[in-house]
C-alpha cells in the first residue's frame, strides 16, 4: 500500500508490514505489481501425482473439492489441466478465483486439505528419490 508520496520518494508498506522507500524515478521508470487492487485474485497450484496413479480420479477430486471450498469463486470456474510431465510426476495445475482477502488463506488451506485427501484416496504426491547401488570390489 502506499503510504506516502514525497517529492523525491515514496513509502510503501508490505503486505508483511515492511516499509519500502522507492525514489520516484524508480517508479517512473519502472513496472509496479498492485496485489490490492482488485476486488479478486487467481490462486494457482501445482500437485504432482504419481504416473501409476488414475489421473481422471485425480481430477476429479480436485473438481470436487474446490468446487466445495465457499471461498472459491463460482465465475471463472475453476480450471484443472494438466501442466506437464515431470520427471518423477504427473503436475496438474488448479486455478481458482478468490476475493482479494481469501486468496491466501484458500491457497493455504486447500494444500493441506488437497494432501490429505489424495492420501485418503491412495494418490501418491512423488518426491525426488535416489537409488545407491554399492559394488564391492575383488580382494585379490
Amino acid at each position: 500500500m502506499v503510504e506516502e508520496i514525497q517529492v523525491f520518494a515514496t513509502r510503501l508498506k508490505t503486505g508483511d508490514n515492511k516499509v519500502i522507500t522507492l525514489p520516484n524515478s524508480k517508479i517512473m521508470d519502472g513496472a509496479i505489481t498492485n496485489h490490492t487492487a482488485r476486488d479478486t485474485r487467481r490462486a494457482e497450484f501445482v500437485f504432482g501425482i504419481g504416473y501409476d496413479d488414475d489421473l481422471r480420479k485425480a481430477k476429479a477430486i480436485l473438481k470436487e473439492m474446490f468446487e466445495a471450498e465457499e471461498r472459491v469463486l463460482e465465475d471463472p470456474a475453476v480450471q484443472i489441466v494438466v501442466k506437464e510431465l515431470g520427471d518423477s510426476s504427473v503436475n496438474l495445475m488448479v486455478r481458482a478465483w478468490t476475493k482479494a482477502p481469501d486468496m491466501w488463506p484458500v491457497t493455504w488451506d486447500m494444500t493441506e486439505a488437497v494432501k490429505l485427501r489424495f492420501d485418503e484416496e491412495g494418490i501418491t504426491i512423488p518426491y525426488p528419490q535416489r537409488d545407491v547401488h554399492l559394488h564391492q570390489a575383488d580382494k585379490s
